[in-house]
């Protein structure tokens, strides 16, 4: 018989996420100043310590409020959807957990720091992409995964 949860593995990617997550933006902020960058692939990557007080790309900056009732609600909401809408599909569990690891852990930095520490920095076909961190790209992963998840299940009814 098929697994209708698959918890532990859901745990593991959430919580494997928010450490590497969390660990990393500790690293930068105690061995970094803000502004300080450090080449890693020439004219493709570097590592810079940033520091936004927005969502994405600095959008309602300083709007911490905001963005507390919002994550929580956003929480809330991949809780209920992961036990309501994801029996029997184990892909779309850990999708639901990328996105609640990244949401989860960009939380944490607003609640304990007021801003989130940003610093992989990024020039892709010589667009110079906003500065991020573990959690962007887990919610950034999270969502390409939903929405595979979700065409796949729509191709298979037809």
């Amino acid at each position: 018989m098929k697994k209708k949860y698959y918890i532990g593995l859901s745990l593991i990617v959430a919580i494997v996420i928010l450490i590497i997550d969390q660990l990393t933006k500790k690293i930068i902020t105690a061995t970094m100043n803000i502004g300080d960058s450090y080449e890693v692939i020439p004219h493709f990557l570097n590592i810079t310590s940033h520091r936004n007080n927005g969502a994405a790309w600095g959008i309602l900056s300083g709007k911490m409020g905001f963005f507390y009732i919002i994550t929580l609600i956003i929480l809330a909401v991949l809780i209920i959807f992961y036990i309501k809408e994801t029996k029997y599909n184990a892909f779309m569990q850990v999708a639901i957990s990328l996105l609640f690891a990244g949401a989860l852990g960009n939380f944490i930095d607003r609640l304990f720091n007021g801003e989130v520490v940003d610093f992989i920095d990024t020039n892709i076909f010589g667009y110079d992409f906003p500065i991020f961190n573990i959690a962007d790209s887990s919610l950034t992963i999270g969502v390409i995964f939903v929405i595979i998840a979700l065409v796949k299940d729509a191709t298979k009814k037809e």
